[in-house]
């Protein structure tokens, strides 16, 4: 009697079982679904976060009601609802866009593999980006800081000890490596961030400036403030200059001198 070697299965993770084509082709089609639906979700938030911020900026968050934000957007007010639970939450949202967008860049800056140098430059010119791009949200959080949530305004305190945290962190590293002179990391990570954050004050779109020029005017003002005297980029003279800055010889006059 022939006897048949039947193959033992490996031990070790089961394999696989592949989803018959019908089945994988339905499951690519819910996620499509899921993923379309996220989508939507978002943008309805947007608006609604976006209609929220244009009225707390213009009229204040006390005033503001959810049946103006609804007027806004020509919807009712339970549209709303279907995505907030209150207009604190709203505010909250509102609140911290702007220092979370602050702290992405700053998290985009640290992640490079560049000098310390070229981090704070780099991390200035998103900062202040960050900030004009947010300059509403800004706006609202300083005036209606008061009104936030327990939790929202710890989780944005959190969030602004953090900024504050990695970018002394960056100045130490700057000056361990000789790039920059200070002598208070912590006082000079307040100033720079007083200087971009201000910024929401006196900021006017279609001004003089657009905010990539705001941005890296600012950048180089940074940069001259905290780098060594050695690393500082030095006033080149035209020749006419250096001429006018050497002694002067005197020269022999053509005309007899007069005698005493």
């Amino acid at each position: 009697m022939t006897r048949i070697a039947v193959a033992k299965p490996r031990a070790g993770r089961p394999r696989a079982t592949a989803l018959p084509a019908p089945a994988a082709k339905r499951a690519r089609k819910a996620g499509a679904v899921d993923d379309l639906r996220a989508a939507v979700t978002n943008l309805k938030r947007e608006r609604i976060v976006a209609a929220a911020a244009d009225l707390f900026y213009a009229d204040g968050f006390v005033i503001t009601t959810l049946d103006a934000v609804a007027e806004r957007l020509s919807v009712t007010k339970p549209f709303i609802y279907a995505h907030f639970r209150s207009k604190s939450e709203l505010l909250g949202v509102i609140c911290a866009h702007g220092i979370r967008a602050s702290l992405d860049a700053l998290d985009r800056v640290l992640a490079a593999n560049t000098s310390a140098a070229e981090k704070l430059s780099a991390l200035m010119h998103g900062f202040m980006s960050a900030v004009l791009d947010n300059q509403k949200n800004i706006g609202i959080y300083t005036r209606e800081v008061k009104h936030l949530d327990a939790k929202d305004r710890k989780a944005i305190e959190d969030m602004r000890r953090e900024f504050d945290h990695k970018l002394r962190s960056l100045l130490d590293a700057g000056v361990a490596s000789g790039e920059f002179d200070i002598a208070d990391t912590q006082m000079a990570s307040l100033a720079i961030g007083g200087i971009a954050s201000w910024a929401y004050v006196w900021f006017r779109p279609g001004g003089r400036l657009s905010v990539t020029e705001i941005a890296s005017h600012m950048a180089a003002l940074v940069a001259s403030m905290s780098q060594t005297a050695q690393r500082r980029q030095r006033p080149q003279y035209s020749q006419e200059v250096s001429a006018i800055s050497q002694p002067h010889k005197t020269q022999k006059s053509k005309y007899p001198r007069r005698p005493p």
